[in-house]
């Protein structure tokens, strides 16, 4: 299972799939909620993941695609774009210190 420490995390990447803007919504939410923590937030295709990214964000239907995307990457899914526990977790860690687990 990969894993991260918070002050390793630099770059987040929010993998979608169906371009229905849930997504671009989720990742513009968390650029706002991490502005002061200097991580980086992007949207992508979940098949088009940069090898750069430290923690990918996506819907647990895409998960399996991401994994094969972004191999040993930390993989955080999610269920619901606005408000999902996993990634209010995600985001208090980052703020708080602590490991991120996939």
């Amino acid at each position: 299972m990969a894993s991260i420490d918070s002050k390793d995390i630099h770059k987040i990447i929010v993998a979608c799939d169906a371009g229905m803007g849930s997504s671009v919504m989720l990742a513009t939410q968390l650029r706002k909620q991490l502005k002061s923590t200097g991580v980086t937030v992007e949207h992508t295709p979940v098949n088009d993941i940069p090898a750069d990214a430290d923690v990918v964000l996506c819907h647990a239907g895409l998960a399996a695609r991401a994994r094969a995307s972004a191999p040993g990457k930390v993989l955080v899914p999610f269920q619901i774009f606005l408000g999902d526990p996993a990634v209010t977790k995600l985001i208090a860690t980052i703020k708080n210190g602590g490991t991120v687990d996939a």
